[in-house]
């Protein structure tokens, strides 16, 4: 359906399959599926199509098939290594069984193989996620990402088998991350931002280094400011100034695919203010600077009048050590770059009506 609505080659130079673990479809709706998806879509030639897959539910035939459909990226859920916080969590993982999966893309060719840490979870501490850390700079992967854990259990069922009391404190996650942030750059890896990190010669931190870095809904992207397609519950989708999130429920989902209509929920057209933080918003988060020049001959504003509210709160920041601000740049500085989100957040126009989500505390 979304398909038959583009006019062009339809060409595709990214596919991201997750949102949660995509490999519990059988090997023959893997293929029906990205069958499907090459009928309607040219997919290029050394484009990046990445899927996430949980070790615990794949074996090297899966791999091997996933290699042959065209994936070239894997993203590997871990979450933590200690088994205390695995069985708090309700996810029991083995480092071999994700050692296995790991070697198991390498061997088949795959171009970059990322890992997914969380920390804040329940029985979580400095050592333990230390821990967690030494073998994880062991295995080497391309990538990391290490995600603040959200606990919101009215949002989300499992959640709710979680003790509360069993959670970190906040002081101690901003330790976990200060750590992970040194071990990480001391094994070599480049610290992206927004909990990202990617060995020197992987392409997120090539693209960072020569200004091309992008940031979308998948996270860090090495391509330009693409359309972006997207299909199933709840999936957000951005074409030109435009974005479009699908239902969020099942039924209503193929509610609207019955009916001969595409399942989009709600969308919303971004003004020209929309766009102008976001380009502000998308150069702090990549690029930890921001040339107010540039901004002002990009979108034909005053900087100084049109953001003096923000302004005077980066005041705050700046006499924190977190930013420096001049008549030219606004450029995070190596502490703010822990709370880049936080600084980002101050020119999110929508964020700012409820002031008490702008806390750093919401943010670590």
């Amino acid at each position: 359906m979304q398909a038959a609505l583009l006019d062009g080659s339809r060409d595709a130079i990214q596919l991201h399959l997750g949102g949660g673990t995509p490999t519990f479809l059988s090997h023959d709706e893997m293929r029906q599926l990205i069958g499907n998806l090459r009928e309607h879509f040219r997919f290029l030639p050394n484009g990046e199509y990445s899927i996430e897959v949980d070790p615990r539910k794949v074996d090297f035939a899966t791999v091997q098939l996933l290699a042959e459909l065209g994936f070239n990226r894997m993203s590997v859920g871990i979450q933590d290594f200690d088994p205390d916080v695995q069985r708090a969590v309700n996810r029991v993982q083995s480092i071999e069984e994700t050692r296995a999966v790991i070697d198991a893309a390498r061997a088949n060719g795959f171009k970059s193989v990322s890992v997914d840490l969380i920390y804040g979870l329940p029985k979580q501490n400095v050592i333990s996620f230390n821990r967690t850390l030494d073998q994880m700079i062991e295995i080497l992967p391309d990538r990391l990402s290490v995600y603040n854990y959200a606990h919101l259990p009215g949002l989300f069922k499992p959640q709710r088998r979680i003790a509360e009391a069993e959670l970190p404190s906040a002081d101690t996650k901003l330790q976990i991350l200060s750590l992970a942030i040194r071990r990480l750059t001391e094994a070599g890896y480049v610290y992206i931002g927004m909990d990202h990190f990617a060995r020197p010669d992987d392409e997120l931190a090539v693209a960072q280094r020569q200004g091309r870095l992008h940031r979308n809904f998948q996270g860090y992207s090495t391509y330009a400011d693409c359309d972006l397609l997207a299909f199933g519950v709840s999936a957000i989708g951005k074409v030109g100034p435009s974005y479009s999130q699908n239902f969020r429920t099942v039924d209503e989902y193929y509610d609207a695919l019955d009916g001969g209509v595409l399942p989009v929920m709600r969308g919303i057209e971004l003004t020209a203010d929309d766009l102008l933080r976001r380009s502000i918003i998308q150069a702090l988060m990549c690029h930890f600077e921001l040339s107010i020049e540039g901004i002002e001959v990009a979108h034909l504003i005053d900087f100084n009048s049109y953001f003096a509210a923000e302004l005077a709160d980066l005041r705050d920041m700046e006499s924190a050590g977190l930013v420096r601000v001049d008549d030219q740049w606004i450029t995070v500085l190596p502490r703010g770059r822990l709370l880049v989100r936080a600084i980002a957040m101050l020119f999110d126009r929508f964020l700012r009506i409820d002031r008490g989500r702008a806390r750093y505390s919401k943010v670590i």
